[in-house]
């Protein structure tokens, strides 16, 4: 994975970035998702040696930082990779979700992994309670929770398998923990290069080899610039990412989007996942011509794997496109990519950099999600907001189960 930027950035905040690289490193000793990529998996492998091979279905009940993470590197890797086992996510309480999902799940071949960190997660355990309700066979489920949760003891009382997610891991950071590793690997996905990707990374930063400038320089022209650049766009150029960068919008928006803690001021970068060439018509005008408070993120494949290439036809009427001809789509939506940032270099006022994974393989997921988990992490403690909480979600949570619970007394 490389990285390069096209913004300009000051020698002169060296002392900012040293400071900035202690406090991470002090964080580090605190926040459990920094040692994830070291962490021990055997229990997890061995459960999944052990696992009834006549189930074909793995079903997520979670929400957010639960789900959001696994279902973007299943469908990162799924079009290079056949899954051992399809991956359901039951995310919402839409009934029309729930029910159009349901249609393509054989309950008698699935297996529910249900899993909240605080173990009363309403939407999770309102379709737990749908399904568990005509399904309570005690085999038919997995917990994943913090230990000693209300979800937990149900769980004990039930006799059901239960995972502990490490401490001091929150959920919009906890993709590379049981939360996604479990799902991931019952589906034949490989979590060893998944950890190896992401050790890469927290390796080279730590070590301060490749990644280490990037990284700095990064964080602190996003941060210096939060009130003029206000808005992200992460721009993909390949459909295999559209779920990354749903998760990159919870990781981006759920941490920095904050009252900072020594000012009542409320800050934030509001995250945009766009993927290529489909939002070049689309979001890309706004970019080009609209307001200048926009940086922008490329990330591009240097392998697609597979060589398709657009016929030598020439057809009527359309004769001033052969020059595509004889090209190979992967050469043709690079060129896009490049073309695009081009044109916006010529903007000269818009902050652009370019992010390039190798292959569509688990040690690119894994080292492009921990890079930012990190690059999440830095730009909230140059902010000078807690990373880590989300209030502005908790209090939603408050008024619901207040509204809830009248509504029973009602009844």
């Amino acid at each position: 994975m490389k990285n390069k930027i096209f913004f300009e950035t000051s020698p002169l905040e060296a002392e900012t970035k040293t400071a900035l690289f202690e406090a991470i490193k002090k964080e580090k000793e605190e926040i459990g998702y920094y040692n994830l990529p070291e962490q021990n998996i055997d229990d997890i492998l061995s459960y999944v040696e052990s696992f009834d091979e006549t189930i074909e279905n793995i079903v997520v009940l979670g929400i957010g930082g639960s789900s959001l993470g696994s279902k973007a590197i299943y469908e990162f890797l799924k079009p290079m990779k056949t899954p051992k086992r399809k991956l359901y996510f039951f995310e919402s309480t839409d009934p029309l979700n729930i029910v159009d999902t349901l249609k393509d799940i054989d309950i008698a071949k699935s297996h529910f992994l249900v899993i909240s960190k605080s173990g009363g997660t309403v939407e999770t355990i309102s379709i737990f309670k749908y399904i568990f309700a005509p399904n309570p066979e005690k085999e038919n489920y997995t917990f994943i929770t913090d230990e000693g949760s209300n979800l937990d003891k149900f769980a004990q009382d039930l006799d059901s398998r239960i995972f502990y997610l490490p401490p001091n891991v929150g959920g919009r950071f906890s993709v590379l923990s049981v939360v996604g590793l479990l799902p991931l690997a019952l589906c034949g996905i490989d979590i060893k290069a998944l950890l190896k990707g992401a050790a890469a990374v927290s390796k080279s930063f730590f070590e301060q080899g490749d990644m280490h400038q990037v990284l700095l320089d990064k964080a602190l022209y996003y941060a210096k610039n939060h009130t003029r650049y206000n808005i992200n766009c992460l721009f993909a150029y390949s459909e295999t990412l559209k779920y990354f960068t749903e998760w990159y919008v919870q990781l981006w928006g759920e941490s920095l989007g904050k009252r900072q803690r020594h000012s009542a001021f409320n800050v934030g970068v509001t995250p945009i996942g766009l993927i290529g060439p489909k939002d070049q018509h689309s979001f890309l005008q706004l970019i080009m011509e609209g307001k200048r408070n926009k940086s922008v993120t490329f990330i591009k494949l240097r392998e697609f794997e597979h060589e398709l290439y657009i016929p030598s036809v020439t057809l009527p009427h359309l004769e001033s496109l052969d020059i595509l001809n004889n090209i190979a789509f992967h050469e043709l939506i690079t060129m896009q990519c490049d073309s695009v940032i081009e044109a916006l270099k010529d903007q000269k006022e818009i902050p652009l950099d370019e992010i390039v994974i190798d292959s569509v393989n688990e040690e690119s997921i894994g080292s492009l999600m921990y890079y930012y988990e990190l690059l999440t992490s830095m730009v909230g403690e140059l902010m000078d907001v807690n990373t880590y909480d989300q209030p502005g979600v908790e209090a939603g949570k408050i008024i619901l189960k207040k509204k809830l619970a009248s509504l029973a007394k009602s009844r």
